[in-house]
């Protein structure tokens, strides 16, 4: 199983197209992707992956133009797509080939399921089958070319394994009968999708944001705008621009000189030569935004609770965490802190009743519903 994979580099429209036709025959493919998200401002797929029983191919996107050949093979509901931590690779195949995925199976959601705490493609392997993987190349550039030979047979050895590792996961899942579980949650991931490149305003995706009052936000937002603009022109992520760090000490300290920046030492001397002008001006953009055209972050209405909600969400949870170590499982697979809140809050009288409730799995009610129900209304429960 250490042997190095036989992989097949596609670079060309005819062969893709020759290999999407023998996609067409099978019941089941491995799938990984490589993308840029470390190195340039607007990341993209640089590499896809797929394996068959017996093909192991790279498909490189920079050299072909038309994927529409093997859009109906990942739309279609009777061939199973093997991908193990799908959730990134999910959205970026839909943002950037329009690919929709049906029949998904992720070996990393499976694992977790059938008991597994350390969830990574290289503990699932060696876990499984013995298998060591190398992840020196993870981090690296995939957009370079000509992608060095040590890189592509990286890649390859990704998908290798995955058919096999899916195999002995589905037949532990059978037997463990969580294998509804499972492909429910597989379901859900398959239609995740990316986010807009360009929000506005940009602080609504910056973690931190909450904390600042309204002219705090408006320098915030000015200074996220002017390192994104940086960031486009260099073609680099925003975070090597300068780090949320940075610009949360320069939002609090709000600087509107040279000097005054250079105080705060949230920037190099280098990033002050390159950045420092467009920085103050950003903060004073901010400090000068009329009081009318603030900027609110905005809250969540926080629903007037019962106060038996705590006491009931402690019943739940101490249930969960009985049954997780009966079952041996995660807690948090059972039921998260937002849904034993959301279950507490609408405090159901009969299983049909949960259905409603956000984020509610039909896996989860029809395991345990009956016994959350009895839980809720136990005497102490209230």
């Amino acid at each position: 199983m250490n042997k190095k994979p036989l992989f097949e580099l596609i670079e060309n429209q005819e062969r893709l197209e020759a290999f999407s036709r023998i996609l067409r025959r099978k019941k089941i493919i491995a799938v990984d992707m490589e993308a840029d998200s470390m190195y340039h401002f607007r990341e993209k797929v640089c590499l896809i992956q797929i394996a068959t029983r017996e093909n192991n191919v790279l498909i490189d996107p920079f050299r072909i133009e038309d994927f529409s050949c093997l859009l109906p093979v990942f739309r279609r509901k009777d061939v199973r797509k093997i991908f193990h931590g799908a959730d990134y690779d999910v959205r970026s195949l839909y943002r950037d080939f329009g690919m929709e995925i049906r029949h998904l199976f992720d070996t990393q959601i499976a694992a977790r399921f059938t008991g597994l705490r350390e969830s990574g493609l290289e503990s699932v392997l060696h876990h499984h089958l013995g298998i060591s993987l190398d992840k020196k190349y993870q981090r690296k550039d995939w957009s370079q070319r000509p992608l060095p030979p040590e890189m592509q047979e990286y890649a390859a050895r990704d998908t290798h394994f995955l058919i096999p590792l899916e195999r002995i996961l589905r037949k532990k899942l059978k037997k463990l009968g969580r294998m509804d579980w499972v492909e429910e949650e597989c379901d859900i991931l398959s239609r995740v999708r990316a986010l807009g490149e360009n929000p506005s305003p940009l602080f609504l995706k910056f973690k931190g944001a909450g904390q600042f009052r309204s002219r705090n936000l408006a320098v915030l937002e000015h200074i996220l705008q002017a390192r994104r603009i940086f960031a486009e022109k260099k073609d680099r992520p925003v975070f090597k621009i300068f780090g949320n760090n940075a610009v949360i000490q320069m939002v609090q300290e709000r600087p509107v000189t040279l000097r005054q920046l250079e105080k705060t030492r949230a920037l190099s001397r280098k990033q002050m030569k390159m950045y420092g002008e467009e920085i103050v001006g950003a903060v004073r953009r901010g400090l000068e935004t009329p009081e009318n055209e603030l900027p609110v972050y905005p809250r969540k209405k926080i629903p007037s609770l019962s106060p038996k909600v705590p006491e009931r969400i402690k019943k739940i949870k101490e249930w969960r965490d009985r049954r997780a170590r009966e079952l041996d499982i995660d807690p948090t697979l059972i039921c998260n802190k937002a849904l034993m809140t959301a279950i507490a809050a609408k405090n159901p009288r009969c299983a049909a009743h949960m259905e409603g409730i956000e984020d509610m799995r039909n896996w989860q009610i029809h395991a345990f519903g009956e016994e959350m129900i009895r839980v809720l209304h136990s005497k102490t429960s209230g």
